[in-house]
């Protein structure tokens, strides 16, 4: 590892604290509303938590672009970028729901080499470096060993724009839920990919979803152990709208169902 990444990984799990302390000031307290595309919302604690990330990449890394969720991308296309989402999980958060994240990523050339996700909630700090292993709160974090699609429980999610027919995720919602022994749907990508990757899921899909969604999760799905592609073939890249993510052994499956469909 060399000491450049180390200090990215360090100061990411530092920021993604110190944007939790923002979150948790406004969760269940008074913050405003504003309605975005479709169902999709904008409270006054994202854009404080991104507020604060950016200030702070701002000043440590200047030179690195920024591809963030609320923020008009500045610099994406460098050669080094972080890649930010301030509340992976508004519609819970301005719920009051308890199921809510912080993402943060650093990609060079394209390729993901750290993934940060941060629940201020409960305090779980999920992080990877790639090829380095996965962690949750400094514990060696790996997939669950579960060989059958039947036994295994997946989580999934729906676009924000309500769609008809195949482009809902209706279609496999209603499959997997039938070929397995649960689906949940807890409302944040990077929590979901997280629970993949410590063994509380066995697997995941979604349609529809942004880079800021599913980079840091992604990598860390992959740190521990399991696997993630996209729908219909063996690659994945964070820039696709789709994603499966298991633990590897019940992968083929999940992709099986999906491609039927």
């Amino acid at each position: 590892m060399s000491s450049s990444r180390n200090d990215k990984l360090t100061f990411l799990k530092q920021t993604a604290k110190e944007a939790g302390k923002i979150l948790m000031g406004f969760f269940r307290g008074n913050f405003e509303i504003e309605n975005k595309e479709g169902s999709e919302l904008l409270t006054t604690a994202d854009k404080k938590s991104e507020e604060l990330i950016i200030s702070e990449l701002r000043k440590k890394y200047p030179e690195i672009g920024i591809i963030a969720e609320e923020t008009k991308p500045d610099n994406w296309q460098e050669k080094e970028a972080f890649i930010i989402d301030p509340l992976d999980g508004t519609n819970n958060f301005s719920s009051g729901i308890p199921i809510f994240s912080i993402s943060l990523a650093y990609q060079s050339d394209g390729d993901l080499k750290i993934g940060v996700v941060y629940d201020p909630l409960h305090k779980e700090l999920f992080y990877a470096e790639k090829g380095k292993k996965a962690f949750l709160n400094d514990y060696i974090i790996s997939v669950s060993k579960r060989n059958k699609l039947s036994d295994s429980i997946l989580a999934t999610g729906f676009p924000y724009i309500k769609k008809s027919g195949k482009d809902s995720n209706i279609p496999e919602f209603s499959a997997l839920l039938m070929k397995s022994r649960g689906v949940r749907r807890f409302g944040s990508a990077a929590l979901d990919l997280c629970y993949v990757a410590c063994g509380r899921l066995d697997g995941y899909w979604e349609k529809s979803l942004k880079i800021w969604d599913v980079s840091a999760g992604g990598l860390i799905v992959s740190e521990a152990g399991g696997k993630i592609t996209n729908f219909f073939d063996g690659n994945w890249n964070h820039l696709s709208d789709n994603v499966i993510a298991s633990n590897g052994i019940i992968h083929s499956e999940i992709q099986e169902v999906i491609n039927k469909l």
